[in-house]
């Protein structure tokens, strides 16, 4: 296996209304055997810059490396790399053995290698009864395996996955996910993955990097950034429900206090925060919070907020709602009660006390987007 290396890195296309940059400054360097997601929404530079790696898109400028070697005009066919599409691009015509075996084939491979290795990668994905099928009498799953199983025999430096998942079904998602992890800890190859599902880069990454309009906006560990987004970009696109983002000002009134656009709610920061803070009193500024930080029931009337209900989701293993304090709406993630419990269930209309955990409160810069540290 083998690191990759990205300095600089931009991809500008030509159009008829002048130019587009795809990808803007993109600095990463890869260590051998590490797992690396590159996520964002789309349009956001995050294939362009696989198929850079691949050598299927031309570098404008920079320079990427794999290994030592630098690889801008080196052909796509020489740098010993597999690529998992997202469409699979299985040949119609052929069985599930010949399409693994193809490019060994191609490259001149003699027989009995290609056999061992088709052999060794199907027993590794568990595809070895389906190696005389056709894919047209493959399941989805079975045909991303086969996918799977032509890059793995290839014995690359690199593997590249462009959100190789993206056709499959939501149970067929979390199987597949996993056994593309339990590939990585057993092979430990070096594998670059691009995915616009944040659940996939959260679970599957030793880390992350987050893209936005071509540039990067945090590379990091998954908790790391959940736990400490650079900007609200991150902070909304990292969890699920999204990180609730309300305008404020601090103000000092005896104690630091948040104080919400419209006088909707006011809020006592922690002492810790009040210190690290200080500075800022007087000045306008995003909150930010969890909806797991989000709880509901009595409250200490300096740390929490009486709102009313919009939204109500059962989900099973929790309920999802959302409320509104004058013009700030807010999601929380609560516990379903007791089937038996007593009371009446919420409902929209219906008001609410929610409590904020003052110690899981984030504080952003309202005119650069950027965490306040």
């Amino acid at each position: 296996m083998a690191s990759v290396t990205l300095a600089g890195i931009r991809k500008i296309y030509q159009e008829a209304g002048g130019t587009r940059v795809a990808v803007d400054g993109l600095d990463l360097a890869v260590t051998d055997g590490e797992f690396v997601v590159l996520v964002g929404p789309s349009g956001c530079g995050k294939s362009t810059t696989l198929r850079m790696i691949a050598g299927l898109e031309s570098i404008s400028a920079g320079e990427l490396k794999i290994g030592e070697r630098v690889m801008n005009d080196v052909p796509a066919k020489d740098r010993n790399i597999a690529m998992v599409f997202q469409n699979y691009a299985l040949y119609p015509h052929m069985t599930a053995y010949d399409n693994m075996a193809f490019g060994l084939k191609m490259r001149g491979i003699a027989p009995r290698e290609i056999e061992a290795r088709v052999r060794e990668a199907a027993a590794l994905l568990a595809i070895e009864p389906l190696l005389d099928r056709k894919p047209r009498h493959l399941s989805g799953g079975e045909q991303q395996r086969v996918a799977l199983g032509r890059a793995l025999v290839r014995k690359p430096q690199v593997f590249l996955f462009d959100e190789p998942l993206s056709n499959l079904d939501a149970k067929l998602r979390l199987q597949m996910r996993r056994e593309i992890s339990r590939l990585h800890h057993e092979l430990r190859a070096t594998m670059l993955y691009v995915t616009h599902d944040q659940a996939e880069a959260m679970t599957l990454g030793d880390r992350i990097v987050v893209l936005h309009g071509g540039h990067v906006q945090q590379i990091d560990a998954p908790l790391a950034l959940y736990r400490s987004p650079r900007n609200t970009f991150v902070a909304s696109f990292i969890g699920s429900p999204a990180m609730n983002l309300m305008e404020g000002m601090l103000v000092q009134d005896g104690e630091l206090v948040f104080r919400a656009r419209g006088d909707a709610f006011s809020l006592r920061l922690p002492g810790s925060r009040q210190r690290a803070l200080a500075a800022r009193a007087g000045r306008p500024v995003l909150l930010g919070i969890r909806p797991e930080d989000v709880h509901a029931g009595a409250i200490d009337p300096a740390t929490g907020v009486r709102m009313r209900l919009d939204l109500v989701e059962p989900l099973g293993q929790e309920l999802l709602v959302s409320a509104r304090a004058g013009d700030h709406e807010v999601t929380a993630c609560l516990a379903p009660a007791p089937a038996d419990a007593p009371g009446t269930p919420l409902a929209p209309g219906q008001e609410i006390s929610f409590a904020f955990d003052t110690a899981a409160l984030h504080f952003f810069d309202p005119e650069t987007r950027e965490r306040i540290s």
